[in-house]
Parts: structure tokens; C-alpha cells; sequence
């Protein structure tokens, strides 16, 4: 975790849990598992159990201690509802979001399932009241085939509902209702997929004509080379909700 990051949507990262498993497509050149997977064996460091999922209970207090307001993208190096997460630690990690309201959190799953767990749900209200509104939920969607956790994400209580279509494997028909903001995206690093620029556009269009944020992330050479923020029809798409730039 840090209290940077040179993630474009986000200013800072906090991570209570580390580890996943792969669920789709998206998840095939992860990240966040090629960074774990290198400490692999090596004693003491924080990823010596390599991409093994792991609690941090002693992380969850960090956001109370940074004074200054941050976005923060939590569980940049897991997902927050994977299965061997314990009810529990999510209420926990919600609390935590609650008291240190200074900060915006943007939590992203690709487990929207356990969201509408009734369950969970319960647990969560009864710990923190009605879903504060700085704390936005989002799912990844990569192709045609997962924009049925769009459907799980809007029935959930959150009052900012976010979409982050990165790695974008292919074209994309979305319904926005419900949404506020939409991140798009290209898979980078070795044997990254290619994205076409059309399939960003017809998101980016889809954004306007319902007036949801556009945040179009980075595209990638041929190579698989990170290119930042670029830009599409002669502009740089950065929105956030509730604003045409970001904060």
C-alpha cells in the first residue's frame, strides 16, 4: 500500500488484503499477481507468501492517520469480496472507510455476486448506517460476457456506482443506468492483448449521451508499453463524477 500511487484514477492505494484468484479473462496477466509472485520465498517481505491471498488487520487503521484527502483505490492488490475473505474483515474495512471520511475510497470487485449477499449487506448497515457517499463501488468489465456484474453492481446501495473496463478485450454494449463513471483501458506489459481505439470510442460516446464521467486510462504500443492518459479525438478523457476534470 501507499499513500501515492501512479494508478491516473487514484491518488493512493490501501491494501487490508493481499492475494486473489483468477475469475475471467481480465484477470490473465495480472498485475498485481507478476508483482507478488517476484518476492515469492523472500523472508519478511510483505509478499514472501507470494499471490497467496492474506488479511492485514494491522493496515486497517491506515486511512485514519492520513490527514490529507486522498482518493483511495482499495485492494489495488486484491479484491475486497473474494470468496476467502471473512465477512467480518469486510465490515471491518467498511468501518474503517466510514470514520476516516476525509478520503474518497474506490472499491472495485469482479465479485459483484457477494455484494447483493443479503447477509453481508445487513452487516455492513448495521456497523456504518446507510452507505456513506464517499465510499464508490465499482466492477470490471473486459468483454460482452461480464457486463452481468453491471446488473449485480446496481443493486447495491452504493450511491456512486463506477465501471472500469480495463483490460478492454473487445467492443462493449452497456447499459449506464445507475452509473456515474466509466474508466477505460488497455492491457500493458508482456503479452498484453490489443485494444482498438473504436471500442473506447463507443464508450466514450455512450458516456456523453447519458452523462456519465469518461476516464479513458491508458492505451498500449505493440510492444505492451504503458501509454498514459492518451489522448482520443484530439482530447485527454480524465473526468471524474461531478466533474469534467479530476480533483
Amino acid at each position: 500500500m501507499s499513500n501515492t500511487s501512479t494508478i491516473e484514477w487514484t491518488s493512493a492505494t490501501w491494501n487490508p488484503v493481499t492475494g486473489c484468484t483468477k475469475v475471467s479473462p481480465g484477470c490473465d496477466h495480472c498485475y498485481a499477481e507478476t508483482f507478488a509472485e517476484r518476492f515469492r520465498g523472500v523472508p519478511g517481505h510483505p509478499y514472501e507468501q507470494g499471490f497467496d491471498l492474506k488479511l492485514w488487520p494491522e493496515r486497517l487503521g491506515l486511512p485514519l492517520i492520513w490527514k490529507k484527502p486522498r482518493k483511495i483505490f482499495v485492494n489495488s492488490m486484491s479484491d475486497l469480496f473474494h470468496k476467502d475473505v471473512p465477512d467480518d474483515f469486510i465490515v471491518a474495512v467498511f468501518k474503517t472507510m466510514a470514520l476516516a471520511n476525509q478520503h474518497i475510497y474506490q472499491v472495485l470487485t469482479k465479485r459483484p455476486s457477494r455484494l447483493v449477499n443479503t447477509r453481508l449487506v445487513e452487516k455492513i448497515t448495521s456497523a456504518i448506517g446507510s452507505w456513506p457517499a464517499h465510499i464508490w463501488l465499482g466492477v470490471s468489465i473486459e468483454t460482452q460476457e461480464y457486463t452481468w456484474r453491471i446488473n449485480a453492481l446496481r443493486r447495491t446501495p452504493a450511491p456512486t456506482r463506477f465501471l472500469s473496463c480495463e483490460p478492454l478485450l473487445g467492443p462493449l454494449s452497456l447499459n449506464l443506468d445507475g452509473i456515474r463513471w466509466v474508466i477505460a483501458g488497455a492491457e500493458s506489459g508482456h503479452g498484453a492483448r490489443p485494444m482498438q481505439e473504436d471500442w473506447v470510442r463507443n464508450i466514450r460516446d455512450r458516456c456523453i449521451a447519458c452523462e456519465v464521467a469518461f476516464f479513458y486510462k491508458q492505451n498500449a504500443t505493440s510492444s505492451g508499453h504503458k501509454i498514459p492518459l492518451p489522448q482520443l479525438d484530439g482530447k485527454v478523457w480524465d473526468q471524474f463524477p461531478g466533474s469534467s476534470k479530476g480533483a
